[in-house]
Protein backbone atom coordinates (compact mmCIF):
# COMPACT_ATOMS: atom_id res chain seq x y z
CA UNK A 1 0.00 0.00 0.00
CA UNK A 2 0.97 3.42 -0.49
CA UNK A 3 -0.45 7.01 -0.25
CA UNK A 4 -1.71 8.70 -3.34
CA UNK A 5 -2.68 11.87 -2.10
CA UNK A 6 -3.24 14.31 1.49
CA UNK A 7 -5.70 16.99 2.23
CA UNK A 8 -6.08 18.81 5.37
CA UNK A 9 -8.90 21.56 6.57
CA UNK A 10 -9.00 23.66 10.00
CA UNK A 11 -11.63 26.22 11.13
CA UNK A 12 -11.60 29.28 10.08
CA UNK A 13 -11.93 30.45 14.40
CA UNK A 14 -8.10 31.15 15.34
CA UNK A 15 -7.98 31.36 19.12
CA UNK A 16 -4.49 32.53 20.22
CA UNK A 17 -2.74 32.27 23.88
CA UNK A 18 -3.94 35.60 24.84
CA UNK A 19 -7.82 35.05 23.91
CA UNK A 20 -7.52 32.10 26.63
CA UNK A 21 -6.45 34.92 29.15
CA UNK A 22 -9.75 36.22 29.51
CA UNK A 23 -11.56 33.87 31.03
CA UNK A 24 -8.35 31.36 31.87
CA UNK A 25 -5.69 32.34 34.63
CA UNK A 26 -2.85 32.15 32.03
CA UNK A 27 -1.00 33.61 29.29
CA UNK A 28 0.84 33.33 26.34
CA UNK A 29 4.59 32.89 28.12
CA UNK A 30 2.89 30.17 30.55
CA UNK A 31 1.26 28.11 27.68
CA UNK A 32 3.94 28.68 24.98
CA UNK A 33 7.03 27.88 27.05
CA UNK A 34 5.00 24.34 28.50
CA UNK A 35 3.61 23.19 25.24
CA UNK A 36 5.15 25.42 22.19
CA UNK A 37 1.45 25.78 21.45
CA UNK A 38 0.94 29.78 20.06
CA UNK A 39 -2.81 29.32 18.59
CA UNK A 40 -5.40 26.68 17.93
CA UNK A 41 -8.35 26.50 15.23
CA UNK A 42 -11.68 25.80 17.03
CA UNK A 43 -15.30 25.05 15.41
CA UNK A 44 -17.48 27.91 15.36
CA UNK A 45 -20.09 28.01 13.10
CA UNK A 46 -18.56 25.30 11.16
CA UNK A 47 -19.37 21.81 11.96
CA UNK A 48 -17.21 18.48 12.18
CA UNK A 49 -18.30 16.97 9.22
CA UNK A 50 -17.76 20.30 6.70
CA UNK A 51 -13.98 19.78 7.88
CA UNK A 52 -14.16 16.24 7.00
CA UNK A 53 -15.19 16.89 3.60
CA UNK A 54 -13.09 19.74 3.07
CA UNK A 55 -10.52 17.15 3.63
CA UNK A 56 -11.53 14.51 2.41
CA UNK A 57 -12.13 16.29 -1.18
CA UNK A 58 -8.76 17.86 -1.05
CA UNK A 59 -6.98 14.69 -0.22
CA UNK A 60 -8.83 12.96 -3.68
CA UNK A 61 -8.13 16.31 -5.84
CA UNK A 62 -3.89 15.70 -4.76
CA UNK A 63 -4.70 12.20 -5.67
CA UNK A 64 -6.09 12.62 -8.94
CA UNK A 65 -8.10 10.30 -7.90
CA UNK A 66 -12.40 10.44 -8.73
CA UNK A 67 -15.04 9.68 -5.86
CA UNK A 68 -16.23 6.69 -7.61
CA UNK A 69 -12.90 5.09 -7.60
CA UNK A 70 -12.88 4.71 -3.47
CA UNK A 71 -13.70 1.35 -2.54
CA UNK A 72 -14.30 2.18 1.38
CA UNK A 73 -13.99 5.16 3.65
CA UNK A 74 -12.35 4.95 7.11
CA UNK A 75 -12.60 8.62 9.39
CA UNK A 76 -11.20 8.23 12.77
CA UNK A 77 -12.63 10.39 15.31
CA UNK A 78 -13.03 10.56 19.21
CA UNK A 79 -16.74 12.28 18.70
CA UNK A 80 -18.45 13.40 15.65
CA UNK A 81 -21.73 15.09 15.42
CA UNK A 82 -23.65 12.10 15.79
CA UNK A 83 -23.21 8.47 17.73
CA UNK A 84 -25.18 7.39 14.52
CA UNK A 85 -25.11 7.38 11.45
CA UNK A 86 -21.02 7.21 11.03
CA UNK A 87 -19.37 10.55 10.60
CA UNK A 88 -18.42 8.02 7.40
CA UNK A 89 -21.25 7.55 6.54
CA UNK A 90 -22.05 11.04 5.78
CA UNK A 91 -19.23 12.00 3.95
CA UNK A 92 -19.96 8.97 1.52
CA UNK A 93 -22.75 10.99 1.14
CA UNK A 94 -21.52 14.65 0.99
CA UNK A 95 -18.51 13.92 -1.40
CA UNK A 96 -20.72 11.04 -3.79
CA UNK A 97 -18.67 7.74 -2.79
CA UNK A 98 -20.42 4.81 -3.76
CA UNK A 99 -19.12 2.60 -1.22
CA UNK A 100 -18.37 1.12 2.62
CA UNK A 101 -18.05 3.79 5.16
CA UNK A 102 -17.01 3.15 8.37
CA UNK A 103 -15.72 5.24 11.23
CA UNK A 104 -12.64 3.90 14.24
CA UNK A 105 -11.67 5.38 17.73
CA UNK A 106 -8.34 5.36 18.07
CA UNK A 107 -7.69 7.98 19.58
CA UNK A 108 -4.86 10.16 18.88
CA UNK A 109 -3.25 6.95 17.38
CA UNK A 110 -6.22 6.58 14.80
CA UNK A 111 -4.74 7.75 11.47
CA UNK A 112 -2.22 4.88 11.93
CA UNK A 113 -5.15 2.64 12.95
CA UNK A 114 -6.79 3.34 9.68
CA UNK A 115 -3.66 2.42 7.76
CA UNK A 116 -3.65 -0.69 9.43
CA UNK A 117 -7.23 -1.57 8.49
CA UNK A 118 -6.58 -0.03 4.87
CA UNK A 119 -3.61 -2.20 4.47
CA UNK A 120 -5.55 -5.37 5.44
CA UNK A 121 -8.03 -4.52 3.16
CA UNK A 122 -5.86 -4.00 -0.05
CA UNK A 123 -3.86 -6.81 0.68
CA UNK A 124 -6.92 -8.93 0.70
CA UNK A 125 -7.98 -8.17 -2.36
CA UNK A 126 -11.33 -6.06 -1.11
CA UNK A 127 -10.37 -2.64 -1.92
CA UNK A 128 -7.93 -0.99 -4.39
CA UNK A 129 -8.39 2.62 -2.99
CA UNK A 130 -9.42 3.57 0.26
CA UNK A 131 -10.06 7.35 1.59
CA UNK A 132 -9.03 7.95 4.85
CA UNK A 133 -10.17 11.08 6.69
CA UNK A 134 -9.43 12.26 10.20
CA UNK A 135 -11.78 14.90 11.78
CA UNK A 136 -11.42 15.78 15.46
CA UNK A 137 -13.05 18.37 17.71
CA UNK A 138 -11.58 18.34 20.92
CA UNK A 139 -12.89 21.73 22.20
CA UNK A 140 -16.11 19.81 21.94
CA UNK A 141 -15.09 17.93 25.47
CA UNK A 142 -11.85 19.92 26.81
CA UNK A 143 -12.70 21.68 29.93
CA UNK A 144 -12.67 24.84 29.36
CA UNK A 145 -12.30 26.08 33.25
CA UNK A 146 -9.23 23.68 33.53
CA UNK A 147 -6.12 25.35 32.35
CA UNK A 148 -3.65 22.50 32.35
CA UNK A 149 -5.75 20.93 29.92
CA UNK A 150 -8.14 23.37 27.44
CA UNK A 151 -4.64 25.16 26.15
CA UNK A 152 -3.55 22.13 24.39
CA UNK A 153 -6.25 21.30 22.33
CA UNK A 154 -7.55 22.07 18.85
CA UNK A 155 -10.20 21.11 15.92
CA UNK A 156 -8.95 19.60 12.34
CA UNK A 157 -9.40 16.86 9.75
CA UNK A 158 -6.34 15.75 7.94
CA UNK A 159 -6.87 12.96 4.87
CA UNK A 160 -5.33 10.67 2.63
CA UNK A 161 -5.84 8.78 0.33
CA UNK A 162 -4.10 5.27 -0.46
CA UNK A 163 -4.08 2.43 -2.90
CA UNK A 164 -2.01 -0.52 -3.95
CA UNK A 165 1.80 -0.23 -3.96
CA UNK A 166 4.90 -0.65 -1.67
CA UNK A 167 5.18 2.43 0.08
CA UNK A 168 4.14 1.70 3.18
CA UNK A 169 6.63 -1.17 4.46
CA UNK A 170 5.57 -1.70 7.96
CA UNK A 171 2.79 -0.75 10.56
CA UNK A 172 2.90 -1.66 14.62
CA UNK A 173 0.87 -1.27 18.00
CA UNK A 174 1.05 -1.51 21.44
CA UNK A 175 -0.83 -0.59 24.14
CA UNK A 176 -0.57 -0.57 28.43
CA UNK A 177 -4.57 -0.36 29.59
CA UNK A 178 -3.96 3.09 31.63
CA UNK A 179 -7.69 4.70 32.15
CA UNK A 180 -6.38 6.47 35.08
CA UNK A 181 -4.12 8.93 33.23
CA UNK A 182 -5.91 9.78 30.45
CA UNK A 183 -9.67 9.53 29.61
CA UNK A 184 -12.94 11.09 28.29
CA UNK A 185 -16.33 9.92 29.30
CA UNK A 186 -19.35 9.24 27.22
CA UNK A 187 -22.48 11.42 28.45
CA UNK A 188 -24.50 9.38 31.22
CA UNK A 189 -28.04 9.03 29.56
CA UNK A 190 -30.95 9.35 31.78
CA UNK A 191 -32.08 5.57 32.13
CA UNK A 192 -34.40 5.16 35.05
CA UNK A 193 -33.10 1.88 35.67
CA UNK A 194 -29.25 2.82 35.89
CA UNK A 195 -27.77 2.54 39.48
CA UNK A 196 -25.78 5.48 40.13
CA UNK A 197 -24.98 6.58 36.87
CA UNK A 198 -21.47 8.56 36.30
CA UNK A 199 -21.86 12.03 35.90
CA UNK A 200 -21.01 13.73 32.47
CA UNK A 201 -16.83 14.52 32.53
CA UNK A 202 -14.97 16.41 30.45
CA UNK A 203 -11.28 15.04 29.13
CA UNK A 204 -9.37 14.62 31.82
CA UNK A 205 -5.75 13.94 31.97
CA UNK A 206 -2.56 13.25 34.25
CA UNK A 207 0.25 15.81 32.50
CA UNK A 208 3.30 14.44 33.59
CA UNK A 209 2.09 10.68 33.74
CA UNK A 210 1.27 11.31 29.85
CA UNK A 211 4.72 12.64 28.98
CA UNK A 212 6.16 9.97 30.64
CA UNK A 213 4.87 7.79 28.62
CA UNK A 214 4.95 9.33 25.10
CA UNK A 215 8.76 10.22 25.69
CA UNK A 216 9.16 6.61 26.49
CA UNK A 217 7.59 4.73 24.70
CA UNK A 218 7.57 6.58 20.96
CA UNK A 219 11.26 6.51 21.56
CA UNK A 220 11.25 2.87 22.10
CA UNK A 221 8.45 1.98 18.99
CA UNK A 222 10.88 3.92 16.76
CA UNK A 223 14.50 2.40 17.90
CA UNK A 224 12.51 -0.85 17.19
CA UNK A 225 11.18 -0.28 13.85
CA UNK A 226 14.54 1.23 12.81
CA UNK A 227 16.39 -1.88 14.26
CA UNK A 228 13.78 -4.16 12.26
CA UNK A 229 14.89 -2.58 8.93
CA UNK A 230 18.23 -2.02 9.68
CA UNK A 231 17.90 1.60 9.47
CA UNK A 232 19.95 3.95 11.70
CA UNK A 233 17.99 7.45 13.04
CA UNK A 234 19.80 9.83 10.40
CA UNK A 235 18.53 7.21 7.35
CA UNK A 236 14.82 9.16 8.10
CA UNK A 237 14.26 12.17 6.18
CA UNK A 238 11.26 13.29 8.56
CA UNK A 239 9.87 11.56 11.69
CA UNK A 240 6.08 12.98 11.43
CA UNK A 241 5.35 12.51 15.44
CA UNK A 242 1.44 12.91 17.28
CA UNK A 243 1.77 16.90 17.90
CA UNK A 244 0.87 16.62 21.14
CA UNK A 245 3.66 18.98 23.02
CA UNK A 246 6.94 20.55 21.60
CA UNK A 247 8.28 19.04 24.65
CA UNK A 248 7.38 15.72 24.04
CA UNK A 249 8.89 16.14 20.51
CA UNK A 250 12.27 17.98 21.42
CA UNK A 251 12.86 14.85 23.93
CA UNK A 252 12.50 12.34 21.40
CA UNK A 253 14.16 13.64 18.64
CA UNK A 254 17.60 14.89 20.75
CA UNK A 255 17.75 10.98 22.49
CA UNK A 256 17.52 9.74 18.64
CA UNK A 257 20.17 12.48 18.43
CA UNK A 258 18.85 13.46 14.87
CA UNK A 259 18.38 17.36 13.32
CA UNK A 260 15.74 19.41 14.01
CA UNK A 261 14.99 19.35 10.15
CA UNK A 262 14.13 15.69 10.36
CA UNK A 263 11.09 17.22 13.08
CA UNK A 264 8.95 18.44 11.74
CA UNK A 265 6.14 20.21 13.61
CA UNK A 266 3.07 22.44 13.50
CA UNK A 267 1.60 22.47 16.83
CA UNK A 268 2.67 25.90 17.63
CA UNK A 269 -0.02 26.87 15.25
CA UNK A 270 -2.59 23.58 15.68
CA UNK A 271 -2.22 22.87 18.88
CA UNK A 272 -2.97 19.19 19.86
CA UNK A 273 -6.00 17.78 17.33
CA UNK A 274 -5.97 14.10 18.22
CA UNK A 275 -5.84 11.83 15.44
CA UNK A 276 -5.90 14.50 13.21
CA UNK A 277 -2.54 15.88 13.69
CA UNK A 278 -0.21 13.11 11.34
CA UNK A 279 -2.36 13.69 8.34
CA UNK A 280 -2.56 17.44 8.63
CA UNK A 281 1.55 17.69 9.10
CA UNK A 282 1.55 14.92 6.39
CA UNK A 283 -0.31 17.56 3.73
CA UNK A 284 1.52 20.45 4.45
CA UNK A 285 4.92 18.91 3.87
CA UNK A 286 3.44 17.16 0.08
CA UNK A 287 2.31 20.38 -0.28
CA UNK A 288 5.28 22.27 0.50
CA UNK A 289 6.91 19.53 -1.81
CA UNK A 290 9.28 17.79 0.96
CA UNK A 291 7.93 14.57 0.09
CA UNK A 292 9.66 13.96 -2.74
CA UNK A 293 10.41 10.14 -4.22
CA UNK A 294 12.71 7.99 -2.23
CA UNK A 295 12.47 9.85 1.24
CA UNK A 296 11.84 7.71 4.15
CA UNK A 297 9.21 8.62 6.84
CA UNK A 298 8.47 7.65 10.52
CA UNK A 299 5.09 8.26 11.96
CA UNK A 300 4.50 7.33 15.31
CA UNK A 301 1.56 8.22 17.64
CA UNK A 302 0.57 8.34 21.25
CA UNK A 303 -2.91 8.34 22.98
CA UNK A 304 -5.44 7.12 25.35
CA UNK A 305 -5.43 3.59 25.97
CA UNK A 306 -2.73 4.73 26.61
CA UNK A 307 -1.71 3.41 22.95
CA UNK A 308 1.37 3.50 20.70
CA UNK A 309 1.47 3.32 16.96
CA UNK A 310 4.15 3.43 14.58
CA UNK A 311 4.15 3.07 10.73
CA UNK A 312 7.48 2.87 8.39
CA UNK A 313 6.96 4.64 4.82
CA UNK A 314 9.26 4.60 1.83
CA UNK A 315 8.05 7.51 -0.51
Amino acid sequence: MKILGTGSALPKKVVKNDDLAAFLDTNDEWISTRTGIRERRVLSDETLQSLAERAGKAALENAGVAPEEIDYVLVTTVQAETMSPALACDIQNAIGLKCMGMDINGGCTGFIAALAVAEGLIASGRAKKILIVSAEALSRFADWTDRSTCVLFGDAAGAAVVGEGEGIKDIRFASEPRRDVLCASTPPGNSPFAVDPAPAQYLKMQGQEVYKFAVSHSFRDIREMLAYHDLQPEDIDFYVLHQANMRILEAVRTRLKVDEGCFPHNIERTGNTSSATIPVLLDELNRAGKLKPGCRVILNAFGAGLCTGTAYLEL
